[in-house]
């Protein structure tokens, strides 16, 4: 009996996207993170300089469709968790204290290896198909959302 490969449509979008994020869920509790701090964190860890307060939470917002509140929540327990603090020279600039980079690199050092298994054996070109039409449906739905507005 063979299968037939689903077609791309937004179920088997949203479960690949559940599954994969099932798997980051279960690292993140093990070092005491949500996958929404996880996103706060990466973000300020992906910067050259400390984060202005309301652009991170922008920036998780959009990347989440969440809301401003939920998200400026989550930034507020990453400071009260010491892993984010206010940069001294601008106060509403954010950066990552020791423990926030130990933390992220600790999730990314373990996460690392998981991703490598569930992406093994997949042909580059496949790949590259799907990344390009994963960006042309996010870059799609977000001109949908923006519409809705």
């Amino acid at each position: 009996m063979t299968t037939t490969a689903p077609v791309l449509n937004s179920r088997v979008v949203g479960l690949a996207h559940y599954a994969a994020r099932g798997v980051l869920e279960k690292v993140l509790a093990r070092h005491g993170l949500t996958f929404q701090q996880s996103l706060a964190l990466r973000a300020v860890a992906g910067s050259d300089e400390p984060l202005d307060r309301e652009a991170l939470v922008d920036q998780v917002v959009d990347s989440l469709k969440a809301e401003k509140a939920e998200i400026r929540a989550v930034v507020e327990e990453l400071v009260a968790a010491r892993l984010l603090e206010a940069d001294p020279t601008r106060p509403s600039r954010l950066r990552m204290t020791d423990a926030g980079q130990e933390a992220h690199s600790r999730s990314v050092a373990e996460t690392a290896p998981i991703s490598a298994r569930i992406y093994a054996d997949i042909p580059a070109e496949e790949l590259a198909a799907a990344g390009r039409t994963l960006a042309l449906i996010t870059e799609r739905a977000n001109a949908e959302l923006a519409a809705m507005k």
